[in-house]
């Protein structure tokens, strides 16, 4: 009797990497094997739910699926509760309060250098006017303020949480983890939806600059336009990074 075939489905593919699924496998192909090695290290380290490693080859990483489904999706309303958010707040601080790994953060310096480079592509490219740069640059520098780095997802979009009814089954995609800011997480995690800040933050607890987290849309939106122009997605659709730059005029 012939075996039932899985079909493969293309998550994302771009320049830099793919990510397709086999039935409940995850084959992740990138051409800097430093980001895989993170995710493979970063996984290790975790005190959260995170995707079981199967295996690792040059510049491929099979991972196991986790259940549930996304917590939202940008540009779209999440159809998760609010306590599912409140548990995914919970389930951040429990990472921030574990020891962050041995690699080193990137630098108030850097990131600021980074954003400041953006702005001028932005403005000079055309891709954003210059008012709208200007105004969410002053916005994000709320963001750039000195903390004790801890140990944060580095790109905690709320696709990359996972959740059934009000349990955090998953987080996944783990190659930017490493040492930083928790503000980072927090705004990675409600951009787009500003609605659901309160909710993550009652999660969890203890005492967070809301104004920061919301200074933090504006600092990653600056930094996500232009590789999403350049990679083939759009930042410019219904709710997406642009429409949460507008927001902040």
């Amino acid at each position: 009797m012939m075996a039932r075939m899985e079909n493969v489905e293309v998550v994302v593919a771009h320049q830099a990497r793919a990510t397709v699924r086999v039935g409940d496998v995850f084959l992740k192909i990138d051409a800097d094997q430093a980001h895989l090695d993170t995710e493979v290290a970063a996984i290790a380290l975790s005190p959260i739910p995170a995707p079981e490693v199967l295996w690792q080859q040059p510049s491929v990483l099979a991972l196991r699926a986790v259940p549930g489904t996304a917590l939202g999706r940008l540009g779209e309303p999440s159809l998760a509760s609010a306590p599912a958010w409140s548990a995914a707040g919970e389930t951040v601080r429990a990472l921030h309060q574990a020891p962050p790994p041995p690699w080193k953060a990137r630098s108030l310096e850097d990131i600021a250098e980074r954003l400041d480079e953006e702005c001028r592509l932005l403005i000079g490219s055309g891709i954003l006017p210059a008012a709208l740069v200007t105004r969410n640059r002053q916005i994000a520098e709320t963001a750039l303020r000195p903390v004790a780095p801890v140990f944060i997802h580095g790109d905690l979009q709320p696709t990359h949480v996972f959740v059934e009814g009000e349990r955090i089954t998953g987080v996944i995609d783990w190659s930017e983890a490493g040492r930083g800011d928790p503000v980072f997480d927090l705004a990675t995690l409600t951009l787009g939806h500003p609605e659901r800040l309160g909710n993550v933050l009652a999660g969890y607890g203890g005492d967070v600059d809301a104004e920061a987290v919301r200074a933090a849309w504006s600092l990653r939106s600056l930094l996500a336009v232009r590789w999403l122009v350049e990679h083939g997605f759009d930042p410019a659709a219904p709710g997406a990074e642009i429409d949460v730059l507008r927001a902040r005029m």
